[in-house]
């Protein structure tokens, strides 16, 4: 499901002595003045757009599991935990890598109840997910600290045209953000991001063989501003983002009934910031991997575990290494 950068913020630097001290020392003095400020702008811009949780590197929108997309019979509930650890030991300014001798990690946990309802003819499937967990920055990062708590609690539930009987399905779901989660603009690093989001999202999933399933995923999230954000100075300033686009594609083989292997391929796109009435010139436009195997212990309970990573990131911190754990139970 989400992987680690969706609903967390990574807030700007909340003052100048740490700011200063951070940038000074990845510079390390060797970058003319213009290098300077096009790293100034990466860290303070990774800093504010970049999530962790849910693939929120640069701010992944909703990056979902293959199968995500099955309509369930009525008063069908699924319960789900997920941890996701991810390591991003690069930072990119307009698709140029910056010097860097640090990293910047996130162990996340998400706790996701789901339920199958008939409206009108039609399965629904209300839904929430808490996530909660752990940022810490190391090496050059370490002036960002650590900070644990709760992210922003979302809300959602995907309409479906197709019924559980069906092999190809159809939904479109809607998620709420709401501004629940940990978050002071004085902290570096904040869970919670302060402000309301919405996105979009329409999913497909279909069989290409007895033995293969396609899945495709596309969406579109929308930003409520921040008026309480950090204005890298340790003033109070407003956050404005650009709608950020999304889109998914998955291959699952099923090697049996109850395993099957997994493939990700997906890109995001947009979502540039405006702080203080500046715009950051921090668009995003970033290509991701995920390879998994998902395995039916039981009829009821699937564990799944997933490896990602990002291929390419035009702005902010890149996953160089991320694993996902997620434990289904069907009741």
């Amino acid at each position: 499901m989400f992987q680690a950068e969706t609903p967390f913020q990574y807030q700007a630097l909340h003052g100048v002595p740490k700011r200063d001290a951070l940038f000074n020392s990845y510079t390390r003095g060797r970058q003319n003045m213009r290098q300077k400020i096009h790293a100034r702008r990466a860290v303070w811009a990774a800093l504010i757009t970049n999530a962790v949780g849910l693939s929120f590197a640069p701010a992944h929108a909703i990056d979902l599991d293959a199968g995500d997309y099955t309509a369930l019979a009525p008063d069908t509930n699924v319960g789900l935990l997920y941890y996701q650890h991810a390591r991003r030991e690069q930072l990119y300014a307009q698709g140029n890598r910056l010097p860097l001798n640090g990293s910047l990690s996130s162990d996340i946990g998400i706790a996701r109840g789901v339920h199958f309802m008939d409206i009108g003819g039609y399965i629904v499937n209300p839904q929430f997910l808490l996530p909660f967990g752990r940022l810490r920055g190391k090496g050059d990062l370490e002036n960002l600290g650590s900070n644990s708590g709760v992210g922003d609690l979302i809300l959602a539930a995907a309409l479906f045209t197709s019924k559980p009987e069906d092999k190809t399905h159809f939904a479109l779901m809607p998620y709420v953000w709401l501004p629940t989660g940990q978050y002071s603009r004085n902290d570096p690093l904040s869970l919670g991001e302060n402000r309301w989001k919405f996105a979009l999202q329409a999913g497909y999933s279909t069989p290409l063989s007895t033995k293969v399933t396609m899945d495709l995923m596309g969406d579109v999230t929308v930003f409520g501003k921040n008026d309480d954000a950090d204005d890298g100075a340790g003033g109070r300033t407003t956050l404005k983002q650009k709608p950020l686009f999304d889109l998914q594609a998955h291959l699952r083989y099923h090697v049996d009934a109850a395993t099957d292997l997994r493939f990700q391929v997906a890109h995001s796109l947009g979502g540039e910031t405006k702080l203080a009435d500046e715009w950051q010139d921090n668009r995003q436009s970033a290509t991701r991997i995920k390879l998994g195997v998902g395995h039916f212990m039981t009829p009821q309970t699937q564990l799944l575990a997933s490896y990602n990573r990002d291929l390419k990131v035009r702005e902010g911190f890149k996953i160089n290494n991320g694993i996902q754990l997620r434990l289904l139970h069907v009741f």
